[in-house]
């Protein structure tokens, strides 16, 4: 059960990672520039990779790498997929408040399951789906704010682009997720070649975006490799490697587990967070976050115990053979 293991890590370190990022702010504003935080993110997690590349034992067979073309061009799209995603993200905040757009963005945990039948062809039973889309509701409860708030309201009032770009977000989210994990499962090789492709390509696409953000910006800052630490604090480096490290884990769970357990990594990792606020930003908990919270623990049990646990099975009687009893039986003959 090391997945087990690596999800709940995985919770805890997705879980802090708004922790940290607020904490990293100074009177509510980032010294540094944000952008080049995913990009030394994905310089962590190529270095880490090809750490362990190199120091994986040489066993026979040596760890297998595939370097054809064919495959190593798969490997980029799932950035591409993100790059996407995150300009979807910025046009849906333009149409909808914060808090709607997090309360669509619990749709990606429905899409994903979708996906996840439709290109993987895995089969997930009734009670699987049941669970699911418990997990969805739960989440969204514990978003929800109180009725009598102005928020609530604009839950139902924004322009239809915004919720359809809010369903794109989500198909795009879960379709990177889909994807990797057909990466990662496509063959057998070694999980640490696989991490060095995806993220030399993911180092090269945020690249681009660093660059891109200068040419907006006609270089008033300077180039950004002269502006790449300033601002950093230790705080700010924890965002960096929490970051990545959350990426690796996620990579593994891509490779020996799927998709799925991701999903209720990172949701029950979002819970774990409203938590840990009540105590660190004077957070005021609400019934909706208690509720949600309840929900989502019952699709997480629902979702991985096994079926003889959650349905009450008629218990079955069986005889044994030597017990049973011989009984003579009189046949009285019809005499005429």
């Amino acid at each position: 059960m090391k997945w087990c293991l690596v999800a709940s890590l995985l919770t805890v370190l997705t879980s802090s990672q708004g922790i940290l990022t607020t904490l990293s702010q100074t009177n509510g504003k980032y010294k540094y520039d944000y952008a080049t935080i995913p990009f030394l993110a994905e310089v962590f997690k190529l270095i880490v990779s090809s750490v362990f590349l190199w120091r994986e034992p040489k066993k026979s067979p040596p760890p297998k790498m595939t370097t054809d073309w064919k495959t190593v061009r798969l490997f980029p799209i799932p950035s591409v997929v993100y790059l996407i995603h995150n300009n979807v993200q910025f046009a849906t905040l333009t149409y909808v408040d914060t808090s709607t757009y997090q309360i669509m963005g619990n749709l990606k945990i429905v899409t994903t399951g979708i996906l996840f039948r439709l290109f993987l062809k895995k089969k997930l039973s009734n009670l699987q789906w049941m669970a699911i889309v418990l997990l969805a509701v739960g989440t969204t409860t514990s978003q929800v704010k109180g009725c009598g708030e102005a928020s609530c309201d604009s839950l139902f009032s924004a322009p239809i682009q915004g919720y359809m770009l809010g369903i794109l977000s989500a198909c795009l989210s879960a379709l990177a997720g889909v994807y990797t994990e057909f990466l990662m499962k496509k063959n057998n090789d070694s999980l640490y070649w696989q991490n060095i492709l995806l993220y030399t390509f993911g180092a090269i696409f945020n690249m681009a975006w660093l660059v891109m953000d200068d040419f907006r910006g006609g270089f008033e800052k300077g180039p950004w490799w002269q502006r790449l630490f300033n601002g950093y604090s230790i705080i700010t480096w924890m965002v960096v490697l929490n970051l990545g490290s959350t990426g690796l884990l996620v990579s593994w769970l891509m490779k020996y587990a799927d998709n799925i357990v991701k999903v209720y990594s990172t949701s029950m990792a979002m819970l774990l967070t409203m938590v840990l606020s009540m105590f660190l930003f004077s957070f005021k908990p609400t019934l909706q976050l208690f509720l949600g919270i309840i929900i989502c623990m019952m699709s997480l049990h629902m979702y991985f115990a096994p079926p003889t646990v959650l349905v009450d099975m008629a218990p079955t009687i069986s005889s044994d053979p030597e017990s049973l009893v011989n009984v003579p039986v009189d046949r009285k003959t019809d005499s005429r």
